[in-house]
């Protein structure tokens, strides 16, 4: 498998990026040149390979630049999500011991005050414009020769985790070889069971901060193929895209699926989307009606996996395999699956338990917090992200939902997944979120938050209709005891939820630098 570096010198002139709303084409050579220029920068200041370094960076041709100039410079880099405040920006620089910060000019609101907040941090860097305390990316790489370092080294990513259900978790996964042109660590698993080659075109339609999006932009590069990365997620754009460039790859999240499929079907037809040949599905629980629409309408070509920044394991499910066993991830890729209750017990299948894996884990740790990573562990040694779910009896894992959103109400165990996969389904119905509140008789109450389709729905009179909907598809214990309606729910582009924004709200908290007992 080439290094963008040797696709440089084999075909200079082959796109590597395509900017899907401007247009802005980045060559092989452009992007060798330039991530070398960017390597020859952080050499200048002082930066050694073993490094860290923070990005803070909208979708542009720029971040994936950085994180080649990195990536040659042996350096660790952190991709810091755009939706942050202050405070948690601030806690994560620390955190990950970045010397340097490279920010968007969109940004700098949050970006700026980063020179006081974050001490640790000697050098300051920002595209598309600065401010003051920080130097322009742009002019300080254009000074800078376009060869290679002397010293070209191995970096990788060191990612954060979402921050769902408290403050993010660094990530760090070493690197098995120091050598600048070692494989991408998913080339052998992912990447062989999806096909990547040097004839991809990659349609990356989410965040580059985000975990699967940025692996798979850097593996699509390592293998010679070119990713036309979207600014944003526009529905109707992404199908455009897929026309337009006849992409053969793309990974996405359930909430663009359901956007794409409510638009009108004089939209979704006058598309041709034939070229895709794997449409990759992950980071969130993906209905099964929605995903049958899917298969409907693209064909056999969604894959879904389930895996974790951790690296601890991965399931994998075809279109083929799925339609036999709807609402599964999949049997295990890499590792073995195991089920384990609340006092360790290995659980036969069919029973609902923490989701555990063992066997070919990559080694891990949480940056700065053994005892998180301790945590991770049972005493077998198997590792697990929280997750719930249970195991058929052919070895396929279904994922009922997240421990800590787990409601437990009279004494019965309450998935909010089920109720929101099935909520998610009504025409009227763009987004929602279903978790638990506290009750004085049962514990816990089940509340259900929708985002409408149309504001205007936003009534008495549809509340009443959707929990009808629900009476008729859902025991009694599980239907919520009430419903709101809310313009935006804090979903973010990466797909995920950030419930316990919800939950605060609906219980009067106040957002602080500390997690709440919910988080914990």
């Amino acid at each position: 498998m080439p290094h963008p570096s040797i696709t440089a010198e084999t075909y200079p002139h082959k796109p590597a990026i395509i900017m899907g709303g401007s247009g802005e084409i980045v060559t092989y050579r452009e992007l060798d040149e330039r991530s070398n220029q960017g390597a020859q920068l952080f050499r200048s200041l002082g930066l050694v390979s073993g490094d860290h370094i923070a990005m803070m960076l909208d979708n542009c041709r720029q971040f994936l630049e950085i994180c080649w100039a990195a990536q040659r410079a042996g350096l660790i880099f952190t991709p810091i999500s755009t939706h942050l405040q202050q405070e948690e920006t601030a806690y994560i620089l620390e955190n990950c011991g970045a010397r340097l910060f490279v920010a968007s000019h969109s940004l700098a609101e949050t970006a700026a005050p980063m020179h006081e907040r974050a001490p640790g941090v000697a050098h300051f860097l920002m595209v598309d414009g600065v401010v003051d305390g920080f130097e322009a990316w742009e002019e300080a790489v254009d000074r800078q020769p376009e060869t290679p370092i002397h010293d070209q080294a191995n970096g990788v990513p060191m990612l954060y985790s979402s921050g769902t259900t408290g403050k993010p978790k660094g990530v760090f996964i070493a690197p098995h070889s120091d050598d600048v042109n070692a494989p991408h660590p998913l080339a052998g698993s992912l990447g062989l069971a999806f096909g990547f080659s040097d004839e991809t075109v990659y349609l990356s339609p989410a965040p580059l901060y985000h975990a699967a999006p940025l692996h798979y932009n850097m593996m699509t590069l390592y293998q010679g193929g070119t990713t036309v990365v979207m600014e944003q997620f526009d529905a109707e754009e992404a199908l455009r895209l897929i026309e337009e460039h006849r992409a053969t790859h793309s990974q996405w999240v359930p909430i663009m699926f359901i956007r794409m499929l409510k638009l009108p079907a004089e939209v979704r037809e006058k598309y041709d989307v034939s070229s895709m040949q794997f449409a990759i599905h992950a980071a969130a629980p993906c209905p099964v009606e929605i995903k049958e629409q899917m298969i409907e309408w693209w064909g056999p070509v969604i894959v879904e996996y389930y895996a974790a920044s951790e690296g601890i394991g991965a399931t994998i499910i075809d279109s083929k395999s799925w339609l036999t066993h709807k609402g599964s991830v999949g049997p295990a890729l890499v590792g073995q699956v195991h089920i384990v209750d609340d006092e360790g017990r290995e659980l036969p299948s069919g029973e609902i338990g923490t989701v555990y894996f063992s066997g070919e884990q990559a080694s891990f740790r949480y940056h700065g917090e053994p005892e998180k990573t301790a945590d991770a562990f049972n005493e077998r040694g198997w590792a697990t992200t929280g997750d719930v779910g249970y195991l058929d009896d052919d070895g396929f894992l279904y994922l009922t939902d997240r421990r800590n959103f787990m409601i437990i109400s009279g004494g019965v165990n309450i998935y909010p997944q089920e109720i929101e996969n099935l909520l998610i389904t009504h025409g009227k119905v763009a987004d929602v979120a279903v978790f638990g509140l506290p009750h004085d008789e049962f514990g816990e109450e089940v509340k259900a938050v929708v985002q409408p389709q149309n504001w205007v729905d936003a009534t008495d009179e549809v509340a009443i209709e959707l929990m009808e909907w629900l009476r008729e598809r859902l025991s009694h214990v599980k239907l919520p005891r009430s419903l709101d309606f809310h313009p935006q729910l804090p979903r973010m582009d990466n797909g995920k939820l950030y419930k316990r924004h919800l939950v605060e709200e609906y219980r009067g908290a106040t957002r602080s630098g500390e997690s709440s007992e919910e988080d914990r």
